[in-house]
């Protein structure tokens, strides 16, 4: 007997049947959304990765409306805006660090680029993306239309054209290819480049070489008052910045009154970085009877971040209130030999981690009264066993271990922000066996600016210092200080010694010796440093030394 078929089974087959056929429905959208191209390629994103729609022409057209805003696809960066904090945060170490002459770079090939840096801003952003690789010459000037101008460039391995586009009144688009040739005529891009002057590159340019040097030398003065040689570092040599020692204070009144003629007499040039040695303890340099601080040891002894805070603010104060806007402090140095002549109670301890906390909060408390510190002496001094300030002391400790000790306070405090680091006048044979730290690029450039990352502004120890003056002839020692890296070059003593300096590195400016490109780019940091701490030439009034004493006491006691 034949079996019915129920309403019940019917429903079943159907739905059976619907699901077979939903089923069919997608592989076949599949099959076909796998087969074509994807409409809207995510480019506005540049931190996307996913595969592009790479139709040429619409690629050169993203590049260019991209380029306005100072980016380019497939990476998250903006020229002229990004810093390096930020680059490495998002991307971690590069590969490869170049110091250039036009500047440091950095390699990133598992991102197929290279990100150039004007001091800690990006402001070259290069693309070898596989995409643009795939673009031809034609392609480019179809979409671009006639470049605003075409450079050229040759070396041993390459024979290249580059298509210059002005995209913004500061940013430049350029598209690198093999020149043209009759056996190839239409040659394919090998990168792009996404170039920001700086905002200090005009200033740069109108900028004699006289006055460009003089903003990389800081002197000191002699005596209380303004005097003709004191005029002359200003008018004659337009020195960045002065060093003040004890010698040039007498009282509050006296101080105020010099560094007030002092801006007065610097009207017309950029305004001066005003220094002295304001640590605290035992060196100290303002006048008037400041109730003293206790030593960094002692301060050590608290290990209390929030006390080296208070501290830094306190010292920060007492220069902003005397007219000055850059110490020569904190000490980052590790005192790891007890017969260490001249760091002794200026460290913190002998021990990484509370040199590297107190010594941070120090320099952050400094920077909060909008004075610059300065973090010394690098790569370290508290393991030596004599005085550079009479001889040339002698570390022979290798990188590997330095990075376990001396070094660790300096890096810390370059990832928080430090913006101007002092090089010590110390060999270290195991990196460098003929030049001290401070004339040594496998110390400033190699360890320093590539390991480290730093990219604010160094400025070497006293080069008056018999560590550099008893082996060196010291215009010869400023040059080579520049070659290997150094920003600006501290001359302390002796109104000769500024003018054998400035004199020495003018000549090698002029001969090829120090690249026009290396100059601007330590004067472009300089220039930005003083910006950033708001560096002016206006008159201080006389400072109540009183009231200040008074806060201190209160918070001492």
């Amino acid at each position: 007997m034949k079996k019915q078929t129920t309403p019940c089974n019917k429903f079943l087959l159907f739905i059976m049947l619907l699901i077979v056929l939903v089923l069919l429905i997608g592989v076949y959208l599949l099959k076909e959304n796998s087969s074509g191209k994807v409409e809207n390629p995510s480019i506005t994103s540049p931190s996307d990765k996913e595969t592009l729609d790479h139709n040429p022409e619409k690629f050169v057209q993203e590049t260019f409306f991209l380029s306005k805003e100072g980016k380019v696809p497939n990476i998250p960066f903006v020229s002229g805006k990004t810093s390096w904090m930020e680059v490495n945060e998002a991307w971690g170490t590069a590969q490869n660090i170049s110091e250039t002459d036009k500047g440091r770079y950095e390699e990133y090939k598992s991102h197929s680029s290279t990100i150039g840096y004007a001091g800690d801003i990006v402001n070259d952003i290069r693309s070898y993306d596989a995409n643009l690789q795939t673009i031809s010459f034609m392609d480019v000037k179809k979409i671009g239309g006639e470049p605003d101008q075409i450079r050229y460039y040759k070396d041993s391995t390459h024979d290249q054209m580059i298509l210059v586009y002005q995209v913004t009144a500061s940013t430049e688009l350029l598209w690198v290819l093999p020149i043209v040739t009759e056996q190839q005529p239409n040659p394919k891009v090998d990168h792009i480049s996404l170039y920001t002057r700086s905002e200090f590159s005009e200033a740069i340019s109108k900028m004699s070489v006289e006055e460009k040097i003089g903003q990389m030398i800081l002197a000191g003065i002699s005596g209380t008052t303004m005097d003709t040689n004191t005029k002359s570092l200003i008018g004659k040599f337009h020195v960045g910045g002065i060093i003040f020692y004890e010698n040039n204070f007498e009282t509050p009144t006296q101080t105020v009154q010099l560094v007030n003629q002092i801006k007065t007499e610097n009207q017309s040039n950029l305004p001066l970085l005003l220094s002295t040695d304001q640590e605290g303890g035992r060196v100290t340099r303002l006048p008037g009877g400041l109730v003293h601080f206790p030593t960094n040891k002692q301060i050590g002894k608290i290990n209390n971040p929030e006390f080296s805070y208070k501290i830094g603010t306190f010292l920060g104060h007492e220069l902003k209130e005397f007219g000055l806007n850059l110490n020569f402090a904190p000490v980052l140095d590790i005192n790891s030999n007890p017969n260490n002549p001249v760091i002794g109670d200026r460290s913190f301890w002998d021990n990484a981690e509370i040199v590297s906390n107190l010594g941070i909060q120090t320099m952050k408390g400094i920077a909060s009264q909008n004075v610059i510190p300065t973090i010394k002496h690098f790569p370290g001094h508290g393991d030596t066993s004599v005085d550079s300030h009479l001889e040339l002391p002698i570390v022979n400790k290798s990188l590997e271990e330095l990075r376990e000790l001396e070094l660790i306070p300096f890096e810390r405090a370059i990832r928080e922000g430090a913006d101007v680091v002092m090089v010590a006048h110390i060999l270290l044979p195991e990196l460098d066996k003929s030049q001290p730290a401070s004339m040594s690029q496998a110390v400033m450039t190699d360890v320093l600016r590539k390991e480290l990352g730093f990219t604010g502004v160094i400025i070497t120890d006293d080069m008056t210092m018999g560590a550099i003056t008893n082996h060196y002839d010291i215009g010869k020692a400023a040059v080579q200080s520049v070659k290997a890296g150094s920003d600006i070059i501290l001359v302390g003593h002796d109104y000769r010694n500024v003018e054998k300096v400035f004199t020495s590195l003018k000549t090698a400016v002029e001969n090829g010796e120090i690249s026009q490109q290396k100059v601007n780019q330590s004067v472009e940091r300089i220039m930005a440093l003083k910006k950033q701490y708001g560096v002016n030439n206006e008159k201080v009034e006389n400072p109540d030394v009183n009231a200040l004493n008074q806060l201190i006491n209160q918070f001492l006691n």
